[in-house]
């Protein structure tokens, strides 16, 4: 799947499909051999499928620009500093203090991601760009909280007990969006939907430790973030591995038929 480059060949559509009002995607065809999306025909084997190595979560064209697939890049680096960042959270090994995450989420986690989501725009990808420059301004916007020279944490020093609760309120920003986005997986693979899943729900009980003041709550965060980062590894991977370059490979479990 993450090697299937080649353009698709678009079919001309009669004039009264297209002034038919599309809500969905149609088939057409003696054998539903079309896909009719918006305007446009496509033969139904030249369709990219929903695959979480291309960060796509339905049926697509294949795109037209010869670049290489920006996904994996992406999703590593996000996977790599939630990994770290709920290693923290679990307070794994006694670990309390978060700041060997801020230079993953400054430059990894942040800026490679954010680079990554703008490749994805370019190749067409609106639900690909959209996640992962978004979860890459996360990283940054993260790592600005814990350098003082930004002053966000200083800001609240006359009143302490405000801070939690703003970043409750940060984070539970970030749980709506990621569930919005999970909403746009449920007609693509298991491992895709779980990840966005698994993220929604550690954004949910990160900000639930937030405004509970419940490390228990928060530890439990941590918990799932480490299993929504090892999601994110298998979907970079799926989007790497292929059988010229390994021999293990990535099987997608589609939640809904072709």
């Amino acid at each position: 799947m993450s090697d299937s480059l080649h353009s698709s060949k678009e079919v001309s559509l009669s004039s009264e499909e297209q002034h038919h009002n599309v809500s969905k995607i149609q088939t057409s065809g003696d054998g539903n051999e079309f896909i009719i999306i918006g305007n446009q025909k496509f033969y139904r084997h030249e369709l990219m499928t929903a695959f979480g190595g291309t960060l796509n979560p339905g049926l697509t064209p294949t795109p037209v620009h010869k670049f290489a697939n920006p996904a994996p890049l992406g999703l590593s680096a996000f996977a790599l500093t939630t990994f770290a960042l709920s290693m923290y959270n679990a307070q794994a090994m006694g670990v309390t203090t978060p700041n060997v995450v801020v230079g993953l989420a400054a430059f990894y986690g942040g800026l490679v991601q954010f680079l990554a989501g703008i490749w994805e725009l370019v190749v067409g990808n609106t639900f690909g760009g959209t996640a992962l420059t978004s979860y890459g301004a996360f990283w940054l916007s993260y790592a600005a909280i814990q350098v003082p020279n930004f002053g966000i944490v200083a800001a609240y020093a006359d009143d302490m007990e405000q801070l939690p609760n703003a970043i409750g309120f940060y984070l539970l920003g970030w749980a709506i969006f990621t569930f919005m986005l999970t909403l746009s997986t449920l007609k693509s693979t298991a491992a895709f939907c779980a990840l966005f899943s698994c993220l929604t729900l550690t954004f949910i009980l990160l900000a639930g430790g937030e405004f509970s003041g419940v490390v228990n709550v928060s530890r439990a965060g941590g918990v799932v973030g480490v299993i929504t980062a090892f999601l994110g590894f298998y979907n970079a991977f799926a989007g790497v591995a292929n059988p010229t370059n390994s021999y293990f490979g990535a099987y997608p479990i589609p939640l809904t038929r072709r």
